[in-house]
């Protein structure tokens, strides 16, 4: 049974493309997948749907798979969603028959679960006592203990007749979560909350909802981002300050790890679960998060200019021109060309509208490479001794087409310098990195790295450096991705993976690196770069 205002099931099936692009161009060089966006808003008299809308859109960046907006009016919750970006997901009309003073919004990368309908979110479900719509960012790492936790639930029996175990056929973990909160019937949803959020392990920032209530909560290691903003009429909860600035909300601080928020008719109120032992992503300040976003009382692009600064006084190049990869580059090449005193310019054209898409392209485009993504300026380019920047290497296949392409437009010398330390180690709090076989930094020297993608010369700023620049404390933050420690302990392998609640997605072969972490070897990775074209 649908409900009102949400697709009757899963759209009627249609050949589509990934939502990737960079996968149909190069299936061996799917770079690292942003977390998803949140967003939540309690404004009465506010049109909370357009509220979410732009909010989510805001946080396009931070998933691209599927979107969805829940509203609700007091007394019932609808929800809205689909496979696809924000502007396909909703239209005007959509969202003028959202109506209500609650809302949440998400725009989701899979970390767990397929990208499929099913898995799109706010996941929701009806009870007896008040129905539920819950948003995730992060990833869980004891999945499979909440899975049995569902399992040992009492049966349907406080439930509405829509028997929700079957209105979703969700394989993601933030469907467990939602589904552990609906069964309350001793205490209330806020009580529930505080009982069950201990019992979470990993990361992640929730924003849900009942009919009269929004409520917000961070991983006591606080590793995903999640702000408090306010309306004139209101509050608001998002991913990133961003998306308080587009709905014209003030910035009042972060969620703090292991807090929990909750907005009603009588003011916002906070409870603490559990002791804050801060691990912020690290990468955030890298890639994932939008420039103009405040982080730790930091604004991510001031960050990024400073780690280019730093780069070019660790590692200077004797150069005519200092260009950036972009648009993620871009700070780091104006903070290396301030340092340096080479020339900043503009070498490489970014069709901005590529890099997400569904429709897949022909054999012929698919050849072309990079160059749907990027185009040289041969006239900046010809005869100069470039600097490239870059936020990382993953499997090196795009740095190599990149250097490639450059020397056919005329560069004399192509330096390459990353605003990352080497990724050697895969994300299981939400980021979406290769397995380890498949890092390129994962075995080989950055002279060997350098020889892969055809440089003059490489370097990457050092992990001492990267959390310098961002002032935070180093004990402070997640840098697991750079130096394998892990602040949330993992299961065994055999209870990692993001098809883990899907049986008949996993690889059935799936072999165990040297330190027992999931490894997929198709398609080389590291043990293959320096063969390759």
């Amino acid at each position: 049974m649908a409900l009102p205002g949400q697709p009757a099931g899963p759209p009627s099936p249609r050949r589509r493309g990934d939502g990737r692009l960079t996968h149909d161009l190069d299936p061996q060089d799917a770079g690292p997948q942003d977390a998803c966006g949140l967003f939540g808003v309690w404004a009465p008299g506010e049109d909370v749907a357009k509220l979410a809308y732009f909010g989510i859109y805001a946080l396009q960046h931070r998933g691209q798979e599927s979107a969805g907006i829940a509203v609700s009016n007091g007394r019932q919750i609808l929800v809205y969603k689909d496979m696809g970006l924000v502007s396909q997901v909703f239209d005007e009309s959509t969202l003028e028959a959202l109506k209500g003073h609650i809302a949440l919004g998400h725009a989701r990368y899979s970390t767990t679960g397929a990208s499929t309908w099913h898995n799109a979110q706010p996941t929701f479900r009806p009870t007896a006592t008040g129905s539920i719509a819950l948003a995730h960012n992060g990833n869980l790492t004891n999945t499979a203990e909440l899975a049995q936790m569902v399992a040992a639930l009492p049966s349907d029996s406080g439930e509405l007749e829509l028997h929700a175990r079957s209105l979703e056929s969700s394989t993601n973990d933030t469907s467990l979560v939602t589904a552990l909160l609906a069964h309350h019937a001793d205490a209330s949803l806020e009580e529930r909350a505080v009982e069950l959020l201990p019992q979470v392990k990993g990361a992640f920032s929730f924003v849900w909802m009942d009919e009269g209530t929004l409520y917000a909560a961070r991983d006591p290691q606080g590793i995903r981002p999640l702000v408090l903003g306010r309306l004139e009429r209101g509050w608001v909860v998002a991913s990133e300050t961003a998306a308080l600035d587009i709905v014209g909300a003030s910035y009042i601080r972060e969620i703090e790890p292991g807090e929990m928020v909750a907005v009603d008719e009588h003011g916002l109120r906070s409870r603490r679960f559990a002791e804050a032992v801060p691990k912020g992503c690290l990468f955030e300040f890298v890639y994932l998060a939008r420039p103009d976003t405040l982080i730790s009382n930091q604004r991510v692009h001031s960050v990024r200019v400073e780690i280019g600064r730093r780069l070019a006084r660790d590692f200077p190049a004797d150069a005519d021109l200092v260009i950036p990869v972009p648009e993620s580059g871009t700070p780091a090449a104006i903070g290396y060309a301030e340092a340096s005193g080479i020339p900043y310019g503009t070498g490489l054209v970014k069709n901005s509208y590529v890099g997400r898409t569904f429709i897949q392209p022909s054999q012929t485009i698919r050849q072309l490479g990079i160059r749907l993504k990027l185009n040289p300026l041969r006239d900046v380019i010809e005869g100069k001794r470039l600097v490239v920047v870059d936020d990382s290497i993953v499997r090196g296949n795009t740095q190599r087409a990149l250097v490639r392409m450059l020397r056919e437009a005329g560069a004399r010398e192509v330096h390459v310098r990353i605003s990352s330390p080497p990724v050697k180690w895969p994300c299981f709090y939400g980021i979406d990195f290769a397995t380890r076989a498949e890092l390129i930094a994962n075995g080989l020297s950055v002279d060997e790295i350098r020889a892969s993608i055809d440089a003059d010369s490489l370097a990457y700023i050092s992990l001492e450096q990267l959390v310098e620049a961002t002032s935070v404390p180093s004990d402070n933050l997640c840098r697991a991705c750079f130096d394998g420690v892990y602040p949330v302990p993992l299961p065994e392998p055999a209870l990692l993976g993001k098809h883990l609640l899907e049986p008949a997605l996993m690889v059935p072969d799936r072999q165990l690196d040297v330190d027992g972490l999931a490894a997929s070897l198709a398609g080389g990775g590291a043990s293959d770069a320096l063969e390759r074209p």
